[in-house]
C-alpha cells in the first residue's frame, strides 16, 4: 500500500508538467466552471377574503379589456374549463353575426372563500354578483362565478359562471368571523345528496324523467325533468322528418364547487354536457340541417348524413340538509342555469367493408 502512494506522489511531478506544456502549446485548455443557477419554485400565496376581492377586480378589469378590443385570445387567457369552452364559442358567434361581444357591467360581489390550505392547490373561490349587459336594459341578472387557481404561478382564471332562475332564491352561505366559508367535502354525508353525486342525479333526471329515481331527491324543473321532456318532444319531431335523434347528458371533467349555507345545506356549482346527434338513416333520406344555434361552429355544409353538437351546461343547485328520522325531507333545486353549445361536427360518412 505504502509502495503504491510513492508510486502516485511521484507521477503527479510528471503529470502536472505535461499538462502545463500542454496548454502552452496550445493544444489543450482549462475550462472555467460554470455555475448553473437554481431556481426555487414559487412559494405558495395564502387564499384570503382580500385576495379573493382583488383576484375578481383583476379579472373584471382584463375581461372588459378583451371583449371591448374583441380578442378572443386574449380572453381565453382568464379563463378555463367549461368557461373557457363557452367563452370561444361566445367571440365566434359575435365574428359569424357580425356583432360586438358583449361587454359585462357588474356591481360589487358577495364573496365565498374557503379556508384552504396555502400548499393544498388548487385554490378556489365563489362570487354571487349582479350583472348587467352594457347597451342592454333590464339585463341585469345575479349570476354566480367560480374562480381557480391551479398552482402559485399561476393566475386567477374564471372556470365557471351561471344565472340565478328569476324565480329562485340564492341561499344564504355561512360566512365565519374571519369571513371564510365552510368548503364541503365531497363526500359529505350531513346534505340529502353527497356534493360528488349531484352531478349525477341531474344527469339521471334529465334522461329519465320524473319516473326515475333520482327525481326523489331532486325538485323537477324546466333543467332537469323539463330536459326529458324536451328530448321526448324532439325525438318525435326528428322521426316525422325521417330522421334518428339522441341526446345524452353526461359529467364533464371539471371542476365544482360547494360551500356550506346558513341552513346546514349545500351551494353547489358544477357542469354538464349535452351532446346530440342528428342522423339520416334510410337512403335516399335528405341531409339534416344545422342547427340554427351551431352556425358559427360549422362551415355551413353537411358532409355526411349526421351532425353532432355538444353543448356545456353550467348549474347551482341548493343540496338540503339530511332530515332527521320521521322529519319532512325537502328535495335539492337547480337554481342557476346557463349553457349554450360549445362544439359541433359532421363527420363523412363511414365507409362500409
Amino acid at each position: 500500500m505504502h509502495r503504491f502512494t510513492r508510486v502516485i506522489a511521484a507521477g503527479v511531478p510528471l503529470i502536472l508538467a505535461l499538462s502545463t506544456a500542454g496548454c502552452a502549446e496550445g493544444k489543450t485548455e482549462a475550462r472555467p466552471t460554470v455555475s448553473v443557477p437554481t431556481t426555487s419554485p414559487p412559494e405558495p400565496v395564502p387564499l384570503t377574503p382580500e385576495a379573493a376581492k382583488q383576484a375578481f377586480r383583476t379579472y373584471v378589469t382584463d375581461e372588459d379589456v378583451a371583449r371591448a378590443a374583441g380578442d378572443e385570445r386574449l380572453a381565453l387567457n382568464w379563463t378555463t374549463g367549461g368557461q373557457r369552452q363557452l367563452t370561444a364559442a361566445e367571440f365566434r358567434e359575435a365574428a359569424y353575426d357580425g356583432d360586438p361581444v358583449r361587454r359585462f357591467g357588474y356591481d360589487e360581489p358577495e364573496l365565498y372563500v374557503p379556508k384552504l390550505k396555502d400548499d393544498a392547490y388548487p385554490h378556489w373561490f365563489m362570487a354571487s354578483v349582479d350583472r348587467s349587459v352594457l347597451g342592454e336594459r333590464k339585463s341585469e341578472r345575479t349570476v354566480l362565478m367560480a374562480f381557480v387557481r391551479n398552482s402559485p404561478s399561476d393566475r386567477w382564471k374564471l372556470t365557471l359562471v351561471t344565472d340565478m332562475q328569476k324565480k329562485a332564491k340564492l341561499p344564504e352561505v355561512e360566512i365565519d368571523d374571519d369571513g371564510y366559508a365552510e368548503a364541503l367535502s365531497t363526500d359529505d354525508t350531513s346534505l340529502l345528496i353527497r356534493p360528488r353525486d349531484v352531478i349525477g342525479i341531474h344527469a339521471t333526471v334529465a334522461a329519465e324523467g320524473g319516473g326515475s329515481v333520482a327525481a326523489k331527491v331532486m325538485k323537477s324543473s324546466a333543467v332537469t325533468t323539463g330536459f326529458y321532456k324536451d328530448t321526448r318532444k324532439a325525438t318525435k319531431k326528428a322521426k316525422e322528418d325521417d330522421l334518428t335523434l339522441q341526446i345524452v347528458y353526461t359529467a364533464t371533467p371539471f371542476p365544482y364547487f360547494g360551500v356550506r349555507t346558513e341552513s346546514g345545506g349545500g351551494l353547489i356549482v358544477y357542469s354538464l354536457f349535452r351532446s346530440t346527434s342528428l342522423i339520416a338513416d334510410e337512403p335516399g333520406t335528405p341531409k339534416p340541417e344545422i342547427p340554427e344555434e351551431a352556425e358559427h361552429l360549422l362551415d355551413g355544409t353537411v358532409e355526411g348524413n349526421q351532425v353532432d353538437t355538444t353543448a356545456t351546461l353550467h348549474f347551482a343547485a341548493y343540496d338540503p340538509e339530511r332530515a332527521e328520522e320521521g322529519k319532512r325531507q325537502s328535495k335539492a333545486q337547480v337554481i342557476a342555469d346557463q349553457g349554450a353549445i360549445s362544439k359541433a361536427s359532421t363527420p363523412p360518412l363511414k365507409k362500409t367493408p
